[in-house]
């Protein structure tokens, strides 16, 4: 079904049985497939390949190169029809790919809304990405990894599979992201160490000065206390009840992961 103030490029292909919604911009030289739906006011430049059973959010911008939708690189991937979900208000970059899930796993990859995706940066299948998040240009996400809301990789970083990253936690270019990264935190180099907390971006989303010292304080007695990471975490909770960033923190150290936790020695060399 096309809405009847959808613009199609004459040079562009959409197969039967694509939904695309009132007032798409589709350029010339796309390929929208048979399962493709397309919300309201989604744009796509030109030269953009939109397959498998793939949903594109209201007001997403595509542009030139990119392949959304292609099939799992798993080499567990099998026919079966799996799915990506991509939000509201996205920009996705020239070259950028975003894959379908895999049976074994759910079968679904999940991107939220107000994302930004430079150039040539890359989610896997079975990745769940929330809200106002920023993949630099030549991100890589690894298969099945969460990106929490308003989180920033920088430029060339890579997320091993099943990684947990934080909400808005920062990611500095080049940087190898082996294990898990705490909300708020912020890991460097490669090997990826937990170099502090994104003091920076916390001031900028509002949160006060003084809360900011309390999760300063909750991060040293974590990482610089005689315990383990999980132990000290776990003993300190109760003292930070009316603190909501250092009671994230803590339930993010204490929730299952496949991955082990980034701190400040692990990765370090030498």
């Amino acid at each position: 079904m096309i809405a009847a103030t959808a613009k199609i490029h004459p040079l562009s292909v959409v197969e039967e049985g694509a939904v695309i919604g009132e007032n798409v911009v589709i350029g010339p030289f796309c390929h929208i497939g048979p399962k493709v739906n397309l919300a309201d006011d989604v744009v796509l430049i030109s030269h953009v390949a939109v397959l498998g059973r793939t949903t594109v959010g209201k007001g997403t911008k595509i542009f030139p190169s990119a392949v959304i939708g292609g099939d799992s690189q798993s080499v567990h991937h099998s026919a079966v029809d799996t799915v990506l979900t991509i939000g509201e208000n996205c920009t996705i970059r020239e070259g950028v790919t975003m894959n379908t899930g895999t049976v074994e796993h759910g079968g679904a990859t999940v991107v939220g809304n107000n994302n930004l995706f430079l150039a040539y940066a890359h989610v896997a299948h079975d990745c769940r990405l929330g809200n106002n998040i920023i993949l630099s240009n030549n991100v890589m996400l690894a298969g099945h990894v969460t990106v929490e809301d308003r989180a920033i990789l920088g430029g060339g970083s890579a997320v091993h599979q099943f990684a947990r990253i934080g909400r808005q936690a920062f990611i500095g270019g080049l940087s190898a992201v082996a294990y898990d990264v705490i909300p708020y935190g912020m890991l460097n180099g490669n090997p990826g160490v937990l170099s502090g907390l994104n003091v920076v971006g916390m001031a900028r989303a509002g949160i006060e000065k003084p809360v900011i010292h309390e999760v300063r304080r909750a991060y040293k007695q974590i990482f610089e206390g005689t315990g383990s990471v999980r132990v000290n975490a776990a003993a300190i909770r109760g003292d930070y009840l009316g603190c909501a960033p250092a009671l994230e923190i803590i339930d993010f150290i204490a929730a299952e992961s496949d991955r082990a936790l980034s701190s400040p020695s692990r990765g370090k060399k030498g």
